[in-house]
This record gives structure tokens, C-alpha cells and sequence, in this order.
């Protein structure tokens, strides 16, 4: 369909899930890529498939903690693919999976670190060539977890991304004197492999089905099922295309409406 033809897109974490979806829908609507992860035998992979499609992509190892890595990955886009237009901060850290009772609050720390400052690490680092580019675009990875859906245990997880909610509005204030759009997707569950060992688990612990398990939670949304990574992916799309030019600091729940 060419929404996002001959733009340039930087994809923060990129692993075999959302991030992977994102870059290949990107590459399918016209764009070149930039694919960040900290190991980069995924991103490899994800480069090929999208040079496949007949796009340009570039692969940097990225530690979104690193500003100096996060530097290299902007510079990489404006100086081998010709700028950048959009960012992706797709990188996250689940948690420690502890009640917080017990938790080590170092552990919560990197988990801030990952969620929260890695994802202002790498919007600071391509400020300046978003607004080079003009109708700069960030996209914010971000959950239900931190609006709806908290659960027992995974409240490092919860907090880090209800803190990067409140900063893509006011990232959005800032950056809008720029021409620079920011807002954020909010998946509900990703169906895939990780859930589905997610639900096993539930399902071994309860003594029922994982299939039990998928229903069950399928049934709490409008639509009746848990959307896969590729169609979440189109909701990335949809922010970083003109049809979106008068949209900023805004949040879109892809979530089958899981939260209606």
C-alpha cells in the first residue's frame, strides 16, 4: 500500500514477537529499517525477510541503557540509509516476577532502566533527526499493564510502563513544537509462543487446559480472541503514516476490547 514509502524507521528491540511484526509490516509499507536488539541473530534474521520484500535494513547491537549505542544506531540511520523519520522503542524488561513484599528493588531498578530511561534514552538520542526529517514520528511500545490489567507480582513491570505512559504526553507537548508526533500502543495479551507458556502454566497450576486457560481470557474481550503480533503491528503502522498527522500524545489499546 506504500504508507510509509522511502521513510526511514528506527525499531528498538527487535526479537522474534512485536518487534520482528513491526519491522517486516514497516518494510511492507514502503520503509527502510534500522533493527536495534542487544543480540542480533534475530535481527539478522528479520533484515534478510525485509530485504526480501525489497527494502533496505541495517542491523546495530543496542543497549538502550548506552546513549553512545543509541547514538551509533540514529547515526547509522541518517548516514547510511539517508535520515529518520520514525522511531519504534519496542526494547522492554519484564520484571522480576516477585510480590513486592519480597522484591529486591535493585531488580526494579533495571527493569525502570530498560522500560522508562532506555526508551528516553533512545527518543533523546534521535531527537535531532526526527525534527531534520520533518513529521517526526515516535511509536511507545507500552501494555495494559499500565492502565488495566496489573497482576500480583509483576508490579516492576506495571510501574515502568505506567511511567513511560505519562512521559509520551509529555513528550508529546515538548516534541510538537518540532513537528514531531508521539504516541503509544497499548497491547492486551500477544498470542503467541511466550503466552502460550504463559497459560500452560496457569493451566498446569489450576489443574485445567491451556485451551481452558486461552478461552477464558479470550471470553473478557469484545472480539472473542487474543490478537497475534501481526496485527498488533498495524496499529505501529497506523502512527507512523500520514493517516495519523494530527494525532499526538495519544494511547490506542490493541487489545480485542479486552477494556471497553
Amino acid at each position: 500500500m506504500g504508507l510509509l514509502k522511502d521513510r526511514v524507521a528506527l525499531i528498538a528491540g527487535v526479537g522474534p514477537g512485536l518487534g520482528r511484526e513491526i519491522a517486516l509490516a514497516y518494510a511492507r509499507e514502503g520503509a527502510d529499517v534500522v533493527l536495534c536488539a542487544r543480540k542480533t541473530e534475530e535481527s539478522e534474521q528479520v533484515a534478510s525477510l525485509v530485504r526480501d520484500l525489497g527494502r533496505r535494513a541495517e542491523v546495530v547491537s543496542v543497549d538502550v541503557t548506552d546513549r553512545a549505542r543509541c547514538d551509533a544506531a540514529v547515526a547509522t540511520a541518517v548516514d547510511v540509509l539517508g535520515g529518520l523519520h520514525i522511531l519504534v522503542n519496542n526494547a522492554f524488561h519484564g520484571g522480576d516476577f516477585s510480590r513486592f513484599a519480597d522484591a529486591d528493588l535493585k531488580r526494579w531498578r533495571r527493569t525502570m532502566d530498560v522500560n522508562f530511561f532506555g526508551a528516553l534514552t533512545m527518543t533523546q538520542a534521535a531527537i535531532p533527526a526526527l525534527a531534520d526529517a520533518g513529521d517526526g514520528r515516535i511509536v511507545m511500545i507500552n501494555t495494559m499493564s499500565s492502565t488495566n490489567n496489573i497482576e500480583k507480582a509483576y508490579g516492576a513491570y506495571a510501574a515502568s510502563k505506567g511511567a513511560l505512559a505519562t512521559a509520551t504526553r509529555t513528550l508529546a507537548l515538548e516534541l510538537g513544537e518540532q513537528g514531531i508526533r508521539v504516541n503509544a500502543v497499548h497491547p492486551g495479551y500477544i498470542w503467541g509462543p511466550n503466552v502460550q507458556i504463559y497459560f500452560d502454566m496457569q493451566a498446569k497450576e489450576r489443574g485445567i487446559t491451556s485451551d481452558e486457560v486461552y478461552d477464558e481470557v479470550a471470553s473478557r474481550t469484545a472480539l472473542g480472541y487474543l490478537a497475534p503480533a501481526e496485527e498488533i503491528a498495524g496499529a505501529a503502522v497506523f502512527f507512523a503514516s500520514d493517516l495519523a498527522r494530527p494525532i499526538t500524545g495519544q494511547a490506542i489499546g490493541v487489545d480485542a476490547g479486552q477494556w471497553i
